[in-house]
């Protein structure tokens, strides 16, 4: 890779680690092989660096990536004008932070014609400067002179206008002045936000009210609140803008330009070269870098939302998953009925159909004799109700059906009634519109395909959560206003880094799924999915090398996160890589025993000491992650499913009283706090104020997305639909 030694120095000053370990992980990234396959199976290369620290060096790795093409591009125009100097080339060469690339490109930088650009047309730049030298006592003679030379019909003040328009422009292009002018943006800059009067007593313009007279340092504005005022710009309710001392900054950019630092200029040229300074920083300088720092605080602003939006899908992709159970799924509502459907322990449709237990239809008689009836004859072990439109009186009447007839609600064998979870529905009515539900149910309508996630969102959330775009899946905050390429790029990087976390089973997994293990794409993963149909499901890891366009490179980033239950070789479903068999073999043998004996006998394992395999290939790192799957084969890394009760006495938002103390589950988190739902069809917000009993700067440190929390009432605004919760004193 060029540039590695470069690379390598700016990013291991930049994230604070080793040379060593950088240098490996940009080698290792620019062989193709991916992040959760780095983080894994090449720790001894890494120095053991975790999944976010190499994504860290891989986005950096871009970064200057893109600075080193923009670099290439400034280096051929500034070449093709015939400016380019040793000096300036070495400055080029050396430079790798953006702004200053760009301070050093603008004076070369091709431009609309300016009136800079006019009057240098105009034959004035040696007059421009003369007057910036500032030794001419009259400048009006050195301007009628100038005009004389090159025989121009300017009038003496037209030229001389235009050699300030030239000192002007240098004064903006100056490295030194911008810097100095960024330096008062980062000291002092406000940013204001003013409602336009036009739409003040619109209805669309009260959600900013919080922002029609607003103002506040720039470095402490919140990510929440500039994307917040920032959507109320692009709507046309707000004008935002960011202020300085504008008089203070003037008096120290011309004390850089007028002779003697002078405020208060003495002669003819130094007053023309001050007021040039002053044009330079209000028409050109400041909306320049005022442009600049919104850009800043926008991307700052995006990167921070961003962070909380992948934390928030990392969270809801790694949700406890109930397993293969038989799942009955519920998709409620009122007026067009419950759709109900019932699924195998592998999430495929048996049966479905609407009941009408609710007003305005009231069937509730005939709705629990269909359930009763229903979770008898498909033999259903859990009940799934989505957490949408008349959630909570469906789980009160699925709860009530099941006591109704537990001769009936019983599973084959006589086990216990099935279980009842509330599960989130975000998305779903996306995925049930989406080119993947038509192709898994081309006869099925939208209300079906809506019930079947629901239901398999209880068995797997990963796997079935996977199909939707993650922008749809309602956890996070601002998403539609961040940038859109960034945010595609972390989100996908969360649910490959989610899915090989957990493993997928190679003879299950749908080709969503598979799709985003490591090495693979949505060319591979159909590849394996037309294998399995036509010669049936794999036996072995080693079976990938059969499938279509599956060489060893890709084979080398996918083994070790693909499952194959109940294979022959048990190494076959655990997280130890195929390349590692024999590590594995050779311990047995060591032992005088089988692979199955090692995984099964604590004792023969404890009698190993790893260090004895310990080769240039094969280090403690890999050996102890090696003896650590073999005590738990492919143990699933997300924890046991909990059921979760409302409280029975709170129906609606009118039933809720100050200090009323409330079980309720987190729905979304984001900077300035969590959204919890308590069962009133209108989430709460537990400011991050309210959170805990101590001081809290990021809420994903004190709650997760789906923890069952306790919460305490402290505002009902009825008019506005807002419930102020707080989690003090709450156990």
């Amino acid at each position: 890779m060029e540039n590695l030694k470069i690379f390598t120095q700016l990013i291991s000053s930049e994230l604070h680690l080793s040379d060593h370990a950088v240098e490996n992980t940009l080698k290792l990234l620019d062989e193709g092989c991916t992040i959760p396959f780095i983080s894994r199976y090449r720790k001894e290369r890494t120095g053991g660096l975790d999944e976010v620290q190499i994504t860290a060096i891989s986005d950096r790795k871009e970064r200057l990536q893109e600075i080193a093409k923009r670099k290439e591009t400034i280096v051929k125009t500034i070449t093709e004008l015939g400016k380019m100097t040793p000096d300036l080339q070495h400055r080029i060469d050396d430079c790798w932070e953006l702004t200053t690339l760009e301070d050093i490109y603008l004076p070369y930088k091709p431009k609309r014609r300016t009136r800079a650009q006019v009057a240098r047309e105009q034959g004035l730049e040696p007059l421009a400067k003369i007057i910036l030298q500032q030794r001419e006592q009259n400048p009006k003679r050195a301007a009628n002179y100038q005009l004389s030379i090159i025989n121009s019909p300017l009038s003496v003040e037209d030229a001389i206008k235009g050699a300030q328009d030239i000192i002007a422009e240098q004064v903006s292009e100056d490295e030194r002045s911008r810097n100095q002018v960024r330096a008062a943006f980062r000291r002092e800059a406000f940013i204001e936000s003013k409602v336009i009067k036009a739409k003040k007593d619109s209805d669309e313009a009260q959600k900013y009210a919080d922002y029609f007279e607003w103002e506040e340092p720039l470095k402490r504005c919140s990510s929440h609140r500039l994307l917040a005022m920032r959507r109320g710009e692009s709507e046309g309710i707000l004008r935002l803008t960011i202020t300085i001392d504008d008089d203070e900054t003037i008096r120290r950019l011309q004390r850089n330009y007028v002779r003697g630092g002078s405020a208060a200029p003495s002669t003819a040229c130094q007053r023309l070269v001050s007021e040039a300074v002053e044009d330079g920083y209000k028409r050109l300088l400041l909306p320049s870098i005022e442009t600049e720092f919104m850009n800043i605080s926008k991307e700052r602003a995006d990167e921070e939302a961003i962070r909380v939006f992948a934390e928030n899908l990392r969270q809801l992709l790694l949700s406890a998953p109930l397993g293969q159970k038989r799942v009955m799924g519920i998709d409620p509502g009122f007026r067009t009925g419950c759709k109900v459907v019932c699924l195998d322990s592998q999430g495929n449709l048996l049966h479905h159909e609407a009941i009408f237990p609710h007003p305005p239809v009231n069937h509730r008689a005939q709705a629990t004799m269909h359930i009763l009836q229903m979770v008898s004859d498909y033999h259903i072990e859990a009940i799934a109700i989505g957490n949408g439109t008349a959630s909570r009186e469906t789980k009160d009447f699925i709860t009530d059906c099941l006591a109704a007839g537990p001769e009936k609600a019983t599973v084959r064998g006589g086990s216990a009634a099935p279980a009842i979870y509330v599960v989130s529905e975000d998305g779903a009515s996306v995925y049930s519109a989406s080119k993947v539900a038509r192709d898994e149910f081309p006869d099925e309508d939208v209300t079906v395909r809506g019930a079947v996630s629901i239901g398999r969102r209880l068995m797997d959330p990963l796997a079935e959560l996977v199909k939707i775009d993650p922008k749809s899946i309602g956890v996070g905050q601002y998403q539609h206003d961040v940038d859109q390429t960034l945010l595609k790029h972390s989100l996908n990087q969360t649910v490959e880094n989610c899915v090989n976390l957990v493993g997928v089973n190679l003879n299950t997994a749908s080709q969503h799924l598979l799709t985003y293990v490591s090495g693979l794409g949505p060319t591979l993963a159909q590849n394996i999915v037309d294998y399995r149909k036509e010669n049936g499901v794999f036996t072995s890891r080693a079976q990938l090398k059969k499938v279509p366009r599956l060489g060893p490179a890709a084979f080398q980033q996918c083994a070790g996160f693909l499952r194959i239950p109940d294979a022959k070789n048990p190494l076959d479903n655990s997280a130890v890589h195929p390349e590692s068999y024999h590590v594995v073999e050779q311990m047995a043998k060591d032992q005088h025993c089988t692979v199955s004996d090692l995984i099964n006998n604590k004792e023969t394992r404890e009698k190993i000491d790893i260090r004895r395999y310990v080769t240039d290939e094969v280090g403690l790192p890999t050996l102890t992650d090696i003896m650590r799957e073999l005590e738990k084969p492919g143990r699933d890394p997300r924890e046991q499913i909990e059921a979760f009760e409302f409280d029975a006495n709170v129906q609606t938002i009118d039933d809720l009283q100050e200090g009323m103390l409330l079980p309720g589950i987190v729905t979304n988190i984001t900077n300035f706090g969590a959204f919890v739902d308590i069962g009133v069809h209108q989430d709460g917000l537990v400011h991050v104020s309210q959170l805990a009993d101590h001081y809290v700067s990021d809420p994903t440190q004190v709650v997760r997305l789906h923890q069952h929390v306790q919460v305490r009432v402290i505002g009902v605004d009825l008019r506005r639909q807002r419930i102020s919760l707080s989690m003090k004193g709450c156990h």
